[in-house]
């Protein structure tokens, strides 16, 4: 039986309106394309003995993987599996991974945002995949993979990819857990950028405060035919459960999936009351427990749509927790949002009414469900989005900061991850590496400098101090100085080449202090678009999609210091001249950069120190 197929564009388009020894080029390229060959060779070939270690035949030890026919029971009125139901078996399994790497229990402390792709029909099969990507000391980030299987067609979907923090519990010692080993360059990469979507999670309460402290939400309350909307008040759903031992995990704690399961109920039951038909949830958003239940314990879940916009609604379902008798007061579980959308026969979404929120708490709702939608659509563009479907500068406002933070990061650090990476030239232990991947020819520069490691990190990371030893850096003007570990910056830089204009970048740069041992200090860069500095007459605007540098102890005052570079259209030209061997400025600038960071090795500004 087919799957039913949401169309995501059609979703969305209710939200979205919004080498270096040679002297000919034959040569050059041809001694360095050569070499690149024989490495690659070389590289595979290495890759081919060490199989066991980190490719055919390896497996993730926290991996776990569940495999579900889906029966009768665990449908909906449309003979599709329950989402309420998908989610209790992703957090059982997530949980069996976190819990199969710390060794102890495990309780579900977050959730990020889950966007479904497909539905899943009765009799087809649910295929999940779960693994740890990173200990911190006492919480983990696990992934999880989630596919359907047609056992008669043998065709598969994807259905969702979900991020789950769980964190070890023992009652009577503090849990310290061992950090893992990641092997294969997927894991790697998930390794390297955990520590930043951990970052980003723990700044997302204060992401929703300050947008809807900042921004203007617009709203046509005022406009609407009120005859045609529906007043908010009718689809309120207050539902009660008893957590019983079968909800709960051998501590006693109520699963997380199965709270889930109970919100997703009323969620769409609120649904329902507004639409009149049965809805599809399509995402969930990004939430936090706040604290456990336990066998014995009554929940209360409330559920009100918040606002309808023309394909999609949000639902806000709120959960509280009170046991007979012995609280006066409930305890706040958890809050979530849902979007839904009911789809057509040819399962197109079906325009949705409007909604009538009631004055004080209800028109509240109504605004800031506004608000949710830009930082969702904000999260799932930037965040979600691969490197090379995303154009290369993003508008920056306050509300979506966080995310081109969040993605400035991740891209250097997947960059740096690559195990693909070619020595193409090396000459006073100055290496230069290139990478052909994705349609980009990126490079690095690396070399060791007998500096400590943080000085060389504070020192690189001031911009306005790069002109004294990068002569592609004439000026630099600090545009905003966004927290203390992400500035925006505006560049001048000579012309390249034939030009006849010199250029001029918006760079956003961001900068982060390892997580654990052996993680390097980064400074990422990337281009932005602002405002309050638009293209103009005088230069030509230049981009850079993923650069920057990062930072390893070698030792007692020595440090490997990287410079990464993911090469732009307009930067290309330059690059493969220095990577053909036909330029020495690659080689010249670094010099220039080692000889600043000695010089200035005991010369940390103190506004170095603070930012």
């Amino acid at each position: 039986m087919e799957r039913t197929t949401v169309d995501n564009r059609a979703v969305c388009e209710d939200e979205m309106r919004w080498c270096i020894q040679h002297s000919t080029w034959h040569m050059g390229f041809a001694s360095v394309f050569s070499s690149r060959m024989s490495r690659k060779s070389a590289s595979h070939a290495e890759k081919d003995d060490g199989a066991m270690a980190g490719g055919e035949g390896y497996r993730n030890p926290t991996e776990v993987q569940m495999s579900q026919l889906v029966l009768p029971c665990h449908t909906n009125q449309r003979g599709e599996l329950s989402v309420g139901q998908l989610l209790k078996w992703i957090d059982t399994t997530a949980c069996l991974s976190a819990e199969r790497h710390a060794g102890c229990p495990c309780v579900t402390a977050s959730m990020d945002d889950i966007y479904f792709e497909h539905t899943i029909s009765v009799g087809q099969v649910v295929n999940i995949k779960a693994k740890v990507n990173r200990a911190f000391n006492s919480s983990m980030e696990v992934g999880i993979q989630v596919a359907s299987e047609d056992l008669c067609s043998e065709k598969q979907w994807n259905v969702c990819k979900a991020l789950a923090t769980f964190v070890a519990h023992r009652e009577l010692s503090k849990v310290k857990l061992k950090q893992t080993t990641p092997q294969t360059e997927e894991e790697k990469t998930e390794h390297s950028v955990a520590a930043e979507r951990r970052r980003m999670r723990l700044l997302y309460a204060d992401t929703i405060k300050d947008l809807l402290a900042n921004c203007v939400i617009q709203d046509d309350l005022e406009s609407r035919d009120c005859s045609c909307m529906v007043p908010a008040e009718r689809t309120r759903v207050e539902s009660v459960e008893l957590v019983l031992p079968p909800h709960a995990n051998h501590q006693g704690n109520t699963f997380g999936g199965q709270i889930m399961a109970w919100m997703e109920n009323v969620a769409t039951i609120a649904a329902s009351r507004l639409c009149r038909a049965h809805p599809t949830l399509k995402t969930i958003e990004m939430f936090h427990f706040r604290g456990p239940s336990q066998v014995g314990d009554r929940l209360v879940l409330k559920a009100i749509v918040n606002n309808a916009f023309k394909h999609s609604m949000e639902v806000g379902v709120c959960v509280e927790a009170y046991r007979q008798g012995a609280e006066t007061q409930r305890r706040h579980i958890n809050s979530a949002f849902m979007t839904f959308v009911v789809l057509d026969a040819d399962d197109q979404p079906r325009t949705l009414p409007w909604i009538r929120p009631q004055p004080g708490d209800g028109e509240r709702r109504y605004r800031e469900a506004s608000a949710r939608k830009k930082i969702r659509l904000d999260r799932q563009y930037i965040v979600s989005c691969k490197q090379t479907e995303m154009p290369i500068s993003v508008p920056w406002d306050p509300s979506n900061q966080v995310y081109l933070s969040y993605n400035n990061v991740s891209s250097l650090k997947m960059l740096v991850t690559k195990d693909n990476w070619v020595l193409s030239s090396e000459i006073n232990q100055v290496r230069l590496y290139t990478l052909e991947d994705d349609k980009f020819l990126s490079f690095h520069m690396e070399m060791l400098v007998q500096v400590e490691t943080i000085q060389a990190f504070l020192l690189l990371s001031d911009l306005l101090r790069r002109p004294e030893w990068d002569k592609h850096y004439r000026s630099v003007e600090l545009v905003q100085q966004v927290d203390e570990d992400d500035a925006i910056y505006h560049v001048i830089s000579p012309a390249l080449g034939g030009d006849a204009k010199p250029q001029d970048f918006v760079i956003l740069a961001s900068r982060r202090k390892p997580c654990d041992n052996g993680d390097p200090y980064v400074i990422a860069l990337r281009s932005v678009t602002l405002p309050t500095h638009p293209e103009t007459p005088a230069y030509r605007r230049g981009e850079t999609l993923c650069s920057g540098f990062c930072f390893w102890r070698e030792g007692d005052q020595l440090t490997k210091v990287s410079y990464y570079n993911q090469a732009t259209p307009g930067f290309l030209n330059y690059v493969t001249t220095n990577v053909a061997g036909l330029s020495s400025e690659f080689y010249t600038t670094v010099k220039a950069c080692e000889q600043f960071l000695l010089d200035n090795r005991s010369d940390l500004a103190p506004s170095l120190q603070t930012l």
